[in-house]
């Protein structure tokens, strides 16, 4: 177990941006249940996770794995803040901000023990199911997660004024849209140009926030491109500005294939300072490609970032990118923040065991080294 050990000049709590049931499943080949998506997310909502994203109201032929939408919202009601438990919004601005999020990559169907696995339908306040012991780690604040509110956020993500609609529709509070710093992955994700793809989120976000629901503004390949390389730090910064003046009221940076390195988080975020993009408007989303995640979530925070984006068990990755390998793990994640005396509000016993299940689902051990070592498990 970590020996919390606070370091200078970092944040006393992060909000954890929870990416693991949207992102971290969506290019999965075999089908997820609906009701095994509703279960990982009250499973995550119990370890205390206090931000998840739930899925994305993007057209099932080009991300099958998420064309249940609209059946999985309602299985999360009573969850979630505001009207009707669905979602809610965070009052705290302050905590808000990050993740490069959902890019759409076609599924296909496939054999998996996923039909011989269905999940339980245990209660958020139980103890999911798994080998990990719960009580490892260290979580502070209430199972409420560390965003302080009296529930659990689900933000989903959207592509155009009809997935608004239709998450609005469901009660939906919390939306995200996401956008490209590169003409190359634009189009590959999107296929539009970058000015193209801000045109297209100015009416999605002033539906959103006409109805009162929060927007994030993901943008990706932050730092570099598989098509371009290296991608311009002016250039992050000048997108970043258009999404906070289209109305985003938060951004979420996204290293999309893993190519990050401390120092260049670090001159991205005094850059983004310079042009007028606060710090407590701003989060971090790092592929962990060559092992640098950790470390690049440390430069940010100590810049002053306090949003951060992770994937329970590693989940996920990108399927416009071959050369991104998945998210940053939850657990790893939690187990630093913990050693530094970070508040996380995450029970990471809880969340080990809930990873652990997942990956049982999923018919493969997880990725994550914390999940491996505090489950004795090994791929």
């Amino acid at each position: 177990m970590a020996v919390p050990a606070p370091g200078a000049g970092l944040p006393a709590r992060v909000r954890i941006y929870e990416v693991g049931a949207r992102d971290g499943l969506q290019n999965e080949k075999a089908i997820v249940p609906v009701e095994v998506k509703a279960e990982f997310i009250r499973r995550l909502a119990a370890a205390g996770l206090g931000t998840i994203e739930a899925t994305s109201f993007v057209h099932p032929k080009w991300v099958p794995q998420l064309a249940d939408a609209e059946q999985l919202m309602p299985l999360l009601d009573g969850l979630g803040v505001g009207p009707g438990g669905t979602n809610g919004s965070d009052s705290s601005t302050g905590d808000a901000a990050a993740r490069e999020g959902a890019h759409g990559g076609a599924g296909t169907t496939g054999t998996s023990p996923l039909g011989a696995n269905p999940a339980r339908t245990s209660p958020v306040g139980t103890s999911p199911a798994g080998t990990s012991p719960v009580g490892i780690g260290r979580a502070s604040a209430s199972t409420a997660g560390a965003d302080g509110a009296g529930g659990v956020r689900l933000p989903v993500l959207v592509p155009n004024e009809r997935g608004v609609d239709r998450a609005l529709a469901l009660g939906v509070r919390d939306i995200a849209v996401f956008g490209s710093a590169t003409e190359s992955f634009a189009k590959a994700n999107l296929n539009r140009t970058v000015d193209e793809a801000l045109a297209m989120f100015a009416p999605v976000i002033a539906k959103a926030a006409g109805a009162g629901a929060r927007v994030r503004g993901y943008l990706s390949m932050c730092f570099g491109d598989p098509w371009e390389g290296p991608v311009p730090i002016a250039r992050v910064a000048d997108i970043s500005r258009r999404l906070l003046d289209l109305g985003c009221d938060e951004l979420s940076l996204g290293d999309t294939i893993g190519v990050a390195t401390p120092g260049h988080v670090s001159a991205l975020l005094t850059t983004l300072n310079e042009a007028g993009v606060p710090t407590d408007r701003i989060g971090v989303h790092f592929h962990d490609t060559y092992g640098q995640a950790l470390a690049n979530t440390l430069a940010a925070l100590q810049h002053g970032v306090t949003t951060v984006d992770a994937s329970a068990g590693g989940l996920g990755g990108c399927p416009y990118a071959k050369s991104a390998t998945g998210n940053l793990a939850t657990e790893d994640l939690v187990w630093m923040l913990h050693g530094l005396g970070i508040d996380t509000g995450v029970d990471l016993g809880r969340l080990t065991a809930t990873s652990v299940w997942m990956a049982d689902q999923l018919g493969r051990p997880s990725p994550s080294r914390t999940v491996r070592a505090l489950s004795h498990k090994e791929p």
